[in-house]
């Protein structure tokens, strides 16, 4: 008997311990791992100018794709109610390969960037503080940018630009869908997983210096429709 009523026990001291563990006022942090999956289409590769002089002529059947990424990631939240958290989620910029398609797919990879963009995100969590699985919708905003973007392929720079050639890209925001959903083991650990769809492009311009008996500038743009599906498996931890 008193084996039993010690086993009661212990189990209500567990049930107590594990009660509100996603409650309002909660601290958390999360580490895990990020996949970048681009659902990418492109526009033509287009002239802009060449010697100063304006040409704004895309060049019939060219474009460009990006290859996944994975990276390592982490993220502190805070639940406001019960029910609804905010969250910022931000990691490791991954690092992307730019191939060519369509005409310039003889190429392979002709370059590579940086991402950046850091997240900040508002959920929603289903079913009640104490459940060990509690999953949840989001909605939030991310601001997007490139580092260390250049073209690594010189067959591409000779062969499709004319020369050495640089590359900018353009900064902008995008909203982020997400949902996902949290499993706690103890009142403190948690595992979980999301998946997040961020509409966003990119518009990166190319400055080539070409190498002819008379050299001249050309700039040209591509236009990129990212449009990544974004997943997170982490772990963590709630104070």
């Amino acid at each position: 008997m008193k084996y039993k009523q010690a086993l009661a026990g212990l189990a209500a001291l567990a049930s107590l311990s594990s009660a509100h563990a996603q409650s309002a006022n909660t601290l958390y942090f999360t580490t895990g791992w990020f996949r970048f999956m681009p659902q990418d289409s492109s526009k033509p590769l287009k002239l802009d100018s060449a010697g100063g002089t304006p040409i704004n002529a895309e060049i019939p059947n060219t474009g460009a794709g990006v290859d996944s990424s994975d990276t390592a990631g982490l993220s502190v939240g805070y639940f406001i109610t019960d029910h609804i958290a905010t969250e910022f989620e931000g990691g490791i910029p991954p690092k992307f390969n730019l191939n060519g398609e369509g005409l310039l797919g003889q190429f392979g990879k002709v370059g590579s960037a940086r991402l950046w963009a850091p997240a900040l995100l508002f959920k929603y969590y289903f079913n009640k503080p104490e459940a060990k699985f509690r999953p949840y919708l989001g909605l939030g905003v991310t601001y997007v940018w490139f580092s260390d973007a250049k073209i690594t392929n010189g067959a591409f720079e000779q062969g499709a630009l004319g020369g050495p050639t640089s590359v900018s890209t353009d900064r902008s925001w995008a909203p982020v869908i997400n949902a996902g959903f949290n499993y706690s083991f103890t009142k403190h650990w948690f595992a979980g997983f999301s998946l997040s769809y961020i509409p966003v492009s990119v518009l990166a311009t190319l400055h080539t210096q070409t190498q002819s008996q008379i050299p001249i500038t050309r700039q040209y743009e591509a236009k990129i429709h990212l449009n990544p599906l974004v997943t997170y498996v982490k772990i963590g931890y709630m104070f």
